[in-house]
């Protein structure tokens, strides 16, 4: 049986539901995404105090962020690889390698980004 097809407000509320469901699931079964929520926690505030405007607030702020949306989709590429199959493979590992790459890749904007805005260059 399919689902019906929501539309309007009705439609914004199941994908609130789904977005905080996922939120709360990778609260709950990912210890990287708690660690990385606690350093947002940290540095956000360290980022709007640092800034001295607007624009150097969001380019300290948007990195952070963006972390915490890497370690989402790298966590559901983990899960996905995992319900497929708990058996190693070749693709398998590449896919989570792969996300964690991209993990590492926000970390390091987020060096650059604060490293340029902080000193001025």
């Amino acid at each position: 049986m399919q689902r019906q097809k929501l539309q309007g407000l009705g439609r914004m509320l199941r994908a609130f539901n789904s977005s905080a469901n996922g939120l709360a699931g990778a609260f709950r079964e990912e210890q990287a995404f708690r660690q990385e929520l606690l350093f947002a926690g940290i540095a956000l505030p360290l980022a709007l105090w640092l800034g001295h405007d607007g624009v150097e607030r969001a380019l300290l702020a948007a990195p952070v962020l963006l972390i915490l949306v890497v370690e989402l989709l790298n966590s559901a590429i983990e899960a996905t690889v995992d319900r497929i199959g708990l058996e190693r493979h070749v693709l398998a590992g590449l896919a989570k390698d792969i996300g964690s790459a991209a993990v590492l890749l926000s970390f390091i904007l987020l060096g650059v980004v604060w490293l340029l805005v902080l000193t001025g260059r």
